[in-house]
């Protein structure tokens, strides 16, 4: 059987890591955080349930993410964020993974709980996500904030049933903010790396976006919520783009 590290970073991140790391306690042999110098509770909770607490200034997601994964005994890594916990399901197949490891890497379904209710469509779910791995065989890769782990050519990968379940946002004002932040980090990622946007790409995109989730995703069989999430996630693409057009015409 291999030994599993489980990996996750985190930041003020109190109100959900105690659920994260009793979701993991079973299948992990080891839990590393590694933590940007939280001011709340975040390393006392960490530290009752066992984890091993390393700090580190944070620099980007991607560069956080790669970091973390150093402090792991085991190459074998499965990688969680704090807001994020396994279902039952999903444990049971990383337990029989454990046994017969036969993939370099493991991708599963991510489910997110929206204001209190679980999304099924809306062009979120299902959110395939590649999280568990040898990390000998890849690393974190993307565009911060959006960092997608890639394995390196030829590894093989396999799809594990039940979700990751994904705590995202407590209130549509908590969504509004994170939009308001990951959108300049985007932009900003975007423009280092040479990323053009034309002023018609910035406001016929939200609305392509926008019809792209609500009908062709399924969004409006989510109610409201369906209606809220696909609303905003219009609202994310016109604002990342409008922040990349400022940059780029920047006197």
């Amino acid at each position: 059987m291999i030994q599993l590290s489980v990996v996750i970073i985190t930041f003020n991140e109190q109100k959900n890591i105690a659920r994260c790391l009793e979701s993991v306690k079973d299948i992990a042999d080891e839990i590393v955080v590694l933590d940007s110098f939280s001011t709340d509770k975040t390393e006392e909770i960490c530290k009752s349930h066992g984890a091993k607490f390393f700090q580190h200034a944070f620099d980007g997601h991607i560069q956080q993410k790669n970091r973390a994964i150093t402090y792991a005994t085991s190459p074998y890594v499965l990688s969680l964020d704090a807001d994020e916990a396994l279902d039952e399901t999903l444990c049971k197949e990383i337990k029989r993974v454990k046994l017969i490891w036969d993939k370099d890497a493991y991708e599963m379904n991510r489910m997110t709980n929206y204001v209190g209710k679980w999304i099924k469509h809306s062009g979120w779910y299902p959110d395939r996500k590649l999280r568990l791995w040898d990390s000998r065989k890849g690393s974190w890769k993307g565009f911060n904030p959006h960092d997608k782990y890639e394995m390196n050519e030829g590894c093989t990968t396999a799809r594990l049933k039940g979700n990751i379940l994904h705590y995202s946002y407590y209130s549509v004002e908590e969504h509004y903010k994170q939009v308001e932040y990951f959108t300049t980090i985007s932009a900003k990622a975007y423009f280092e790396n040479g990323k053009k946007v034309s002023l018609l790409k910035v406001y016929f995109s939200p609305i392509v976006k926008f019809l792209r989730d609500y009908f062709f995703k399924l969004g409006f069989l989510d109610g409201s919520k369906g209606f809220i999430i696909c609303r905003i996630s219009a609202y994310h693409t016109y604002l990342k783009n409008k922040k990349l057009y400022a940059l780029l015409h920047a006197k």
